[in-house]
């Protein structure tokens, strides 16, 4: 695949880029050698390889899940937070209902 100045103009018009002659005539070899580089990636046989979210494999450092671990905020206090809501049904807050 390739580009023509016509092609790289309405790009150019498409991205709201100003461009000026001499510097259309140079984006288009620029831009065929770019998707040429790309044609020749999808030449690449990965069929073994597995997809990759971070070159360098790390993990997260995790905390115990406690539910005790803050007196305030701990679990068993369901009926203290709900005391200050507007509307609380069946141990939720209680919303109006949104349809559109």
């Amino acid at each position: 695949m390739s580009v023509t100045r016509e092609e790289v103009t309405k790009i150019a018009s498409l991205a709201r880029i100003k461009m000026g002659e001499e510097e259309l005539e140079r984006m288009v070899p620029e831009l065929n050698g770019i998707l040429a580089w790309v044609e020749q990636l999808g030449e690449v046989d990965c069929s073994g390889v597995e997809p990759m979210t971070a070159v360098i494999p790390n993990t997260l450092r995790l905390r115990d899940d406690v539910v005790d671990a803050d007196p305030k905020t701990a679990g068993g206090r369901r009926d203290d937070v709900l005391a200050n809501a507007p509307a609380a049904e069946h141990g939720f807050f209680g919303v109006p209902k949104v349809i559109e």
